[in-house]
């Protein structure tokens, strides 16, 4: 299996673990978790706004995976990219954590052209 599918499976977890550490309290309310969620403020709120992106970041890189393998681009160049796209999520979860939000939109940005670029090595390539 190339590596780049196991980037598929670290990115689809990352939301998970990108709010555990909002939930860290005892304030947590797991039977009404939405609405404790609505009254969090700070890095709370920052890590579960992360947690959401995580999940709307995920189907296009799975995708461009998918099509670029599907479509024979070369398995090294896709591990690479891979393994970009999910460095550059783990330093857009620090920038969210942290609250620098110019360099976390600027780190988003990059992480969207690499899904991109993963989904055009197809073309590049063939």
């Amino acid at each position: 299996m190339i590596l780049a599918f196991w980037c598929v499976l670290i990115v689809g977890l990352l939301p998970y673990l990108t709010a555990a550490p909002a939930k860290a309290t005892k304030s947590y309310d797991n039977a009404a978790p939405r609405d404790w969620a609505a009254r969090q403020s700070g890095f709370r709120a920052r890590a579960l706004a992360a947690h959401a992106n995580g999940f709307e970041a995920f189907p296009l890189f799975a995708v461009a995976v998918l099509v670029a393998f599907v479509n024979g681009a070369p398995h090294d160049a896709i591990d690479s990219l891979a393994v970009v796209f999910v460095a550059l999520r783990l330093l857009y979860i620090a920038c969210y954590y942290a609250g620098w939000a110019l360099v976390r939109s600027i780190v988003w940005i990059a992480a969207l052209g690499v899904a991109i670029a993963i989904f055009c090595l197809p073309v590049l390539f063939g």
